[in-house]
Formats: structure tokens, sequence, C-alpha cells
């Protein structure tokens, strides 16, 4: 497959590429249509206050990741592990990405099942979801995007995997909120469900996993459960998430989509 193949592969499954480089993509969540149509909101409402109406989820790395987990939904050939070539600035990310979520919400216009006051305040995201795809913590202005994201009034939730624990200590400006991905137990585990592509993976993220008690931000640790792979050894589970302090622990089903 052509990367221009690739591009219109991913923009028939919903995806919108934006700026220059095209290496930032956004894709409107299930639930955020769900929310506009009043059929539910996404857990995030409920705990922590988000609303599923006004959230922007997007990657500014979009094919950039250390990894090749076995539960991901990414076409890993064009997928690179550490950063290659130029890349756009925060600001103008920015103004692309609200556009692109714009037009993709402008179909609910014409939908009478539409809850107007939330297509209308949906125009104005006011939360940014840097989770969609990839390892945000490989583009090179991560820090700046985030200050420019809350300069424009967002919260952030920046989910990592936690390999670039350089990154992670040299995050000035905190998200609002910071998952790491913890998917296995164990380093066998990790290199089996995960399947790291840089050396010292595992023991990266434990420096990472080290490093979330420093954060003042709200911290929360991801597991993704997979039957049969990675529900398994529930003690040492436990000593990586005693070693990480976090506020949460979210555990998910893996689903097939």
């Amino acid at each position: 497959m052509s990367k221009s193949e690739k591009f219109k592969r991913l923009e028939k499954m919903g995806y919108r590429f934006v700026g220059k480089h095209a290496h930032t993509a956004v894709k409107t969540c299930l639930w955020t249509k769900k929310s506009i149509l009043d059929e539910g909101t996404c857990y995030k409402q409920k705990f922590y206050g988000i609303k599923s109406h006004r959230c922007l989820q997007m990657s500014p790395s979009i094919f950039f990741c250390q990894q090749r987990c076995l539960f991901c939904w990414r076409d890993l050939k064009h997928t690179r592990t550490e950063w290659d070539g130029d890349y756009d600035e925060p600001a103008d990310i920015i103004d692309e990405c609200i556009n692109a979520q714009r037009s993709l919400l402008c179909g609910f216009f014409g939908n009478e099942k539409a809850n107007k006051k939330k297509l209308l305040e949906a125009q104005e995201p006011n939360n940014a979801a840097i989770s969609l795809a990839g390892e945000p913590l490989l583009y090179p202005m991560i820090n700046e995007m985030i200050k420019e994201f809350h300069k424009r009034k967002f919260t952030t939730f920046l989910v990592t995997n936690g390999i670039n624990y350089k990154a992670l200590e040299n995050l000035s400006e905190e998200p609002t909120q910071l998952y790491i991905s913890l998917d296995a137990p164990s380093e066998e585990i990790h290199k089996k469900i995960c399947r790291p592509q840089t050396e010292n993976a595992w023991e990266h993220l434990n420096r990472s996993l080290e490093l979330l008690p420093s954060f003042n931000c709200r911290r929360v640790l991801r597991i993704t459960a997979v039957h049969g792979k990675n529900m398994t050894n529930p003690r040492d589970y436990a000593s990586l998430i005693k070693k990480a302090q976090p506020d949460f622990v979210e555990v998910k089903a893996y689903m097939y989509l």
C-alpha cells in the first residue's frame, strides 16, 4: 500500500489529516456523536466532567510509535519509531484540528435527532484527547502544543506508552490528565503483546512509572486487558501500580473493531 493509498484508506475510516506535513490527524469520537444525539456519553464525562460533545480526539504523531501492539488497530507498515522530517507548529495544528472537527460534524445540522444546543457547543471544543493513535511524546513540540491548548482554555488528556521517559522528564507544561499505558505485568509479556521496536523498552517504561508521582496533574494508569494475553500475574501489576502511585487505574477490555 502506497502512502497516498494509506491516507485515503484512513480518511474513509473517518480520519482527517491536517497541517502542511500531515503528521497530525483528527477523528470524531463515537461518544462525541452519541452525545450530540443524546444517546449517551463517554466515561470521561461521568468520572472527570469532560463534556463528550466538546471533546477533540487527535494525535500530532499519527505515524510514529515505538511499539507494534497486538491489539493496535493501526496499519503498522508506515509507522516509524522516531521522528523523521519536518513538523508543523502547534498553533497551526490546533486551528486546523478544530476546523476538521467542525467539518466532520457538519452533517449533524441536517439530522433532526441532533441536540442543537450541543451541536453548536461542539463547534468550540474545549478538551483535547491527545490519544488518537501513535505516540504523542515523539512530536518534538508536545510541550508547546499542550501550552497552546491551555492558552485557549482547553483541558488536555495526554496518553503515552511510557517508553520516551526523557520527554516526560522534560514535560514542563503538564497536561490536565496524564495517562501511561500499562499493558503488561512483566518484561516477557510486554515483549509479546506490546512488541517494542526499540531497545530497553521495559526499562524505559519503568522509568516513566517512577516519574509519575512527581507530576502535579491528575495521573492515571491505563490497562488494556486482553483475554489469554496479559490478564495474568496480578501481584506484578500491583507492584508496578504501587511504584507509579497513580490517582486512578483504568482497566478496559480489548474489543475488536
